[in-house]
């Protein structure tokens, strides 16, 4: 088992692990939220795309205090070879990248894990408590 996951269990059955107390599991889009929005049907852009302000400093300093930093995007397998070696080249330090996300947005995640969303505002910044609205599921 990964260093940064311990066993839980249920009634004395295993259920999926969870991330130590105090460590984040980072979900980061990359187009239009560490760099420019580059859609699929021009992947050769990606090579040159322009790093937005603080996402390395940020993502890297995340990456350093422990947490996971997972990258996502609607790319397809076929792109990962640029978008490895633009996130290798500019020096973001990851766990794993993910590809194939669906496209469109207007994203609603449904997980029996803590979910936490913040959506990418255009600065990238250390992370604040707010107080918001939530949808969640109707109670009986």
């Amino acid at each position: 088992m990964d260093d940064h996951l311990k066993d839980n269990f249920s009634d004395g059955r295993r259920i999926s692990p969870k991330l130590a107390e105090g460590k984040k599991n980072f979900l980061i889009d990359i187009d239009g939220t560490i760099c420019e929005d580059i859609p699929n049907e021009e992947p050769e852009r990606m090579a040159t795309a322009k790093l937005f302000d603080g996402a390395l400093e940020t993502c890297n300093k995340w990456y350093a205090e422990g947490h996971i930093i997972t990258f996502f995007t609607s790319r397809t397998e076929e792109h990962r070879a640029v978008t490895t070696a633009w996130l290798d080249r500019h020096g973001f330090k990851y766990h794993g990248i993910v590809l194939g996300k669906p496209r469109g947005g207007n994203y609603h995640w449904i997980d029996n894990h803590i979910v936490r969303a913040t959506r990418y505002n255009g600065r990238f910044t250390d992370l604040v408590q707010k107080e918001v609205t939530i949808e969640v599921f109707k109670e009986d």
